[in-house]
């Protein structure tokens, strides 16, 4: 089995990124800029491709209605809301005021403030309860790695036949493949999910090496 994989450099991406349609933006640049600003915690937002590319899926399957699980400061938000089809919805989640403030600053800024509604509190008590208008046909998790497999179990039902629940943070920095570091509480979490995704019958997945991983799991009409 062939290995062969290009090597991203910093040049290499910063080519990736001006070669694509939506490359240049200024609103999520200065969004990038504020959220960077905050110090180390910066980390958790998505990189520009990540935006693009969940801009680019939501588009592609028509997207109505979907949920986010983890919102900081909205980046990933405010891409999949402008993927959205005319009148879609995207509801988040998110258990922190001060970062969301700065989401719903950039939701009005893009003009989406009526495609995006933000429930604060406890993901873990919310998710549960939540229903949405119609089946969902996108889920972004990017919130607590030792929840990430709850919310899957809680939200697949929710999700339509060839709708898709994306998962960020899938290699965990490489520490998937550490010998001593993959036994971490919350990758050890992932990697026991990674694993379970691959083998799921209800699912086709796909684990990508984009950014710090995205595991893409497209819902089969076998299994329910």
């Amino acid at each position: 089995m062939s290995t062969t994989h290009l090597p991203i450099t910093d040049s290499l991406y910063r080519y990736v990124l001006e070669q694509s349609s939506d490359g240049h933006d200024p609103l999520l640049t200065q969004l990038r800029r504020e959220t960077q600003a905050l110090g180390n915690v910066a980390e958790m937002s998505i990189s520009p491709n990540q935006c693009s590319f969940l801009s680019f899926l939501t588009g592609l399957i028509g997207a109505r209605y979907a949920v986010e699980i983890g919102t900081f400061t909205g980046s990933s938000s405010i891409s999949i809301a402008r993927g959205l089809v005319p009148g879609g919805r995207l509801v988040c989640f998110d258990n922190d005021f001060r970062y969301t403030s700065i989401a719903r600053r950039y939701w009005f800024r893009a003009g989406l403030q009526n495609k995006i509604e933000l429930r604060l509190g406890d993901a873990h008590q919310l998710i549960p309860r939540f229903r949405s208008a119609g089946l969902l046909d996108l889920v972004f998790i990017d919130a607590d790695k030792e929840a990430y497999d709850f919310y899957y179990e809680t939200l697949l039902p929710l999700v339509r036949t060839n709708g898709l629940i994306i998962f960020d943070n899938m290699l965990r920095g490489g520490k998937v493949v550490d010998p001593v570091r993959r036994n971490e509480p919350a990758t050890r979490a992932i990697d026991e999910l990674n694993r379970k995704l691959a083998s799921d019958p209800r699912i086709q997945s796909l684990l990508l090496p984009i950014a710090d991983g995205l595991h893409l799991c497209r819902k089969l009409e076998r299994g329910y």
